[in-house]
C-alpha cells in the first residue's frame, strides 16, 4: 500500500481541543479543521467509533462513523491525517467530528500497554521512541528541557551575549580535570581530543574583542556514569569582559530564576526528595568555612588525610592535597548544601584559570553553586596574565590529572585579556532540577548504556 507522502495545512491537536472546549455538549462547530497524529486508544460503540489522536501538542478525541470512510482498517499507533469540525460529545468531551480519513503510516509492531504507559526503565531508556509514544510524561519532560535552553538563549541574548562555537576535536584538550576521548585526525595524521570544555577558545574570543560570548554545546569526558554524570553532556559556558567572579554569581542566579519562571511559573521544585526554591538572591558559603564546619580544614596533607580516614573514608587513590580536599567536598559538603547555594573562595590548587582574591594568595576568586546536593556549575574571576597562567600550566603539570598545558592559549593571553568572569552551566542537571527527575538519563534523550547482556 502506497502512503500519502504528505499531509499539508494541519493544525495542532491542543488548538482544536481547545475550540471544542468551549462548545455545549452535543454542539459541532461550523469550521473545518485538518489534524494528523497517531491513534492511542479506540472504542468501538456500535455505528460509531471514538478514538484518541495524539500529536506533539496533546491529545483529542476523534467521533468517526466507519461505514462513511471506506475500508480503512486502524489499529492502535498508525499514523493519520483526518478532516473535520470540532465538536463536543454528548458527554461534554472535546472532539473532532470526522468525514475523512487517510492513513499515513501502518504500525507493523503492538505499542506497549498505551494505559499503563511504559514502565520499565531499562526499556524507556533503550528505546525511547516508545517511551515518548505512550507516555505523556516523556514527551512533556523532553519539551521543557527544549523551552529551557531556548530561554537561556533567550536571556544571554537579550544580555548583549554573542553565541559562538568553538571547535569539539582540538589538539590539546583542557578547561577542566578530566580524562578525554581521543580518537585519530586521518587527513592531519595527528590524535586529537573530544573537549572537555570550551573555555580555552571562548577566552581567545574574549582577546579577540567580542567581550561577552557563550556557546550551549557537547563536551566529553571518559569517566564514570552516575545519576548525575554522563560521558557525553550538555554545557553552557560564558565569558563576559570587565566582570569578575561576583558579577558572575549575581547573572547566574537571575538567569536561573529567569528561565525557571519562563519555563514551569515557578521557582520552587521537589528534586531529589527536597523543596528548593530557586528565587534570589542564593546563599553564599566559603569553601575554607565549609571544611572547617566539618574539622576538615588543613593545609597539612597527613593531618587531612588522617581526618579523613578516621570517618572511614578512603584516601588510598588520593594522592595530593588538593585531591584529599576535593574528595572531603564531594564527601562531606557538597551532600548538604540542599538550598541553592554558591560554595566560593577555593585553594589556588584546585583552580589552574582562577584569579586570586586580594587579601590570600593561596585562595583564587572561583565558586560553584548548588541546588539538592547537585553541583550545577562552576565559575571564576578567569586568570588574564599570561606569565601567570604559564606558571600555573606548569604548576599543574607536576600533579596526575593535573590541567595540560595549552601554549597557544598562552601566546593569546599575552596579547592581553581583559577582567573577565567565565561560567560553566550543566544543562542536563538545571534540566533534572526543573523537571524534578532524579536520574539525568531522563533529561537525555538518549543516554549512554551498558550493551545488554
Amino acid at each position: 500500500m502506497a502512503f500519502p507522502k504528505r499531509f499539508p495545512d494541519r493544525d495542532e491537536v491542543a488548538a482544536v481541543r481547545e475550540e471544542a472546549e468551549r462548545l455545549e455538549a452535543g454542539v459541532e462547530s461550523g469550521e473545518r479543521r485538518r489534524l494528523a497524529g497517531r491513534i492511542m486508544a479506540r472504542r468501538d460503540m456500535g455505528k460509531l467509533m471514538f478514538c484518541d489522536l495524539v500529536d506533539r501538542s496533546g491529545r483529542i478525541q476523534l467521533i468517526l462513523a466507519p461505514a462513511d470512510l471506506g475500508s480503512v482498517d486502524l489499529d492502535l499507533g498508525d499514523v493519520v491525517g483526518v478532516e473535520g469540525v470540532p465538536a463536543k460529545s454528548r458527554r461534554g468531551e472535546p472532539s473532532l467530528k470526522v468525514d475523512t480519513l487517510q492513513l499515513l503510516a501502518k504500525i507493523r509492531r503492538p505499542l506497549p500497554d498505551v494505559h499503563h504507559g511504559l514502565q520499565d526503565t531499562e526499556t524507556r531508556y533503550r528505546k525511547r521512541y516508545l517511551d515518548l509514544l505512550v507516555n505523556e510524561d516523556a514527551r512533556r519532560l523532553a519539551l521543557t528541557r527544549t523551552r529551557m535552553v531556548a530561554e537561556v538563549r533567550r536571556y544571554l541574548d537579550a544580555e548583549g551575549f554573542v553565541e559562538v562555537e568553538t571547535p569539539i576535536l582540538q589538539p590539546r584538550y583542557g578547561g577542566g580535570f578530566a580524562e578525554p576521548f581521543v580518537t585519530h585526525y586521518n587527513a592531519l595524521d595527528q590524535d586529537y581530543y573530544l573537549r572537555i570544555a570550551d573555555e580555552l577558545y571562548l577566552k581567545r574570543l574574549i582577546v579577540g574583542g567580542l567581550e561577552k560570548v557563550y556557546e550551549i554545546g557537547k563536551d566529553f569526558r571518559n569517566e564514570g556514569v552516575s545519576y548525575k554524570h554522563q560521558p557525553e553532556f550538555t554545557q553552557l559556558e560564558w565569558y563576559e569582559a570587565y566582570a569578575d567572579y561576583r558579577d558572575t554569581m549575581a547573572r547566574m542566579e537571575e538567569l536561573v530564576e529567569t528561565v525557571a519562571l519562563a519555563v514551569t511559573g515557578t521557582t520552587r521544585f521537589a528534586y531529589r526528595g527536597h523543596e528548593v526554591d530557586l528565587k534570589r538572591p542564593w546563599k553564599r558559603l566559603k569553601l575554607v568555612d565549609a571544611l572547617a564546619a566539618e574539622g576538615l580544614w588543613t593545609r597539612d596533607e597527613a593531618e587531612l588525610r588522617r581526618a579523613l580516614e578516621e570517618r572511614g573514608t578512603d584516601t588510598k587513590a588520593d594522592r595530593t592535597w588538593a585531591q584529599l580536599v576535593d574528595h572531603a567536598l564531594t564527601a562531606y559538603v557538597e551532600p548538604a548544601l540542599v538550598e541553592p547555594t554558591i560554595l566560593h573562595d577555593y585553594p589556588i590548587e584546585l583552580s589552574p584559570f582562577a584569579r586570586t582574591t586580594d587579601d590570600d594568595p593561596a585562595i583564587v576568586e572561583r565558586f560553584e553553586f548548588f541546588v539538592g546536593g547537585t553541583e550545577l556549575g562552576n565559575a571564576y574571576s578567569e586568570l588574564n596574565d599570561a606569565d601567570e597562567q604559564a606558571e600555573r600550566f606548569a604548576m599543574q603539570d607536576t600533579r596526575e590529572l593535573g590541567e595540560e598545558g595549552d601554549p597557544d592559549f598562552v601566546e593569546a593571553l599575552s596579547y592581553g585579556m581583559p577582567p573577565t568572569g567565565g561560567l560553566g552551566l550543566g544543562i542536563d542537571r538545571l534540566a533534572m532540577v526543573l523537571t524534578e527527575s532524579d536520574s539525568i538519563r531522563d533529561v537525555v534523550l538518549f543516554p549512554a548504556l551498558r550493551e545488554r547482556q
